[in-house]
């Protein structure tokens, strides 16, 4: 059987064929631009965590006796607590400054957190500061201890002070009674003053007085009938003995 193709027949298989092609045409275009025009997905940039807070603060100690050098100030940063009270015993770092005047170990306490010291021994009549910086939120508390080293175990200072309100600028000051650390006795002895009366040899690790901090009752001295005693009437000293000041720089 045949069939037979018109003009009209002709005509409408072109277009039919014409109609084919453009279609695959525009799905093989689909296809590439599929493939293609796929649009890079970049991940933004991880924000930098903030620079923690800094917190600086400036201790300045003003030596007020007449004859009495005061050892370099230590200034601990730390929690809530004390590093000394009245009516306790001296803990050994704190017994070791009273005695000798070193605050190695006073600054290495497990308590404290941050420690800075001056270099210095302070004179009578003189000032020196002090600068500490901590990141550590948890330093809320300030401690600064000296000890008076014409004596035997006489030291001042303040202990377990709320710094954490401070604003920038603000400063704290207070003029500080002298205390005794309680572990040796204020017996004024040649070899047991480390200071320039004497040059003695300051710590001793056996206590032989009444082992509790209290305000120290002051010194003696030979002037005033104290046998055996190196210090005179120069190494007595008024309360208070030194001025502390406090400031928070940053």
């Amino acid at each position: 059987m045949f069939t037979f193709i018109t003009k009209k027949n002709s005509r409408s298989i072109l277009g039919k064929v014409l109609f084919t092609s453009a279609l695959a045409l525009t799905l093989s275009a689909c296809s590439d631009s599929d493939n293609n025009d796929v649009p890079e997905v970049v991940a933004p940039a991880p924000t930098p965590a903030p620079a923690p807070e800094e917190f600086s603060y400036s201790v300045t100690l003003t030596n007020l006796t007449y004859a009495q050098p005061l050892s370099p100030l230590a200034v601990l940063l730390h929690g809530d607590n004390k590093m000394w009270e009245i009516g306790s015993a001296s803990s050994l770092p704190l017994e070791v400054l009273a005695e000798s005047g070193d605050n190695a170990d006073l600054l290495a306490d497990a308590s404290v957190l941050v420690s800075a010291s001056d270099t210095d021994v302070l004179l009578p009549g003189t000032s020196s500061s002090v600068t500490i910086s901590t990141t550590d939120r948890m330093a809320t508390h300030l401690t600064s201890a000296t000890m008076l080293v014409n004596t035997n175990d006489a030291f001042s200072g303040l202990t377990g002070i709320d710094i954490s309100t401070m604003a920038v600028d603000e400063s704290m000051s207070w003029n500080l009674n002298v205390y005794d650390s309680g572990t040796e006795a204020n017996d004024e002895a040649a070899g047991t003053i480390p200071g320039p009366a004497d040059g003695g040899t300051g710590f001793d690790a056996a206590r032989d007085d009444v082992d509790f901090v209290a305000y120290h009752s002051g010194v003696v001295s030979q002037d005033d009938g104290l046998t055996g005693s190196v210090l005179t009437q120069a190494h007595k000293f008024d309360n208070p003995a030194i001025k502390l000041t406090i400031t928070r720089t940053k």
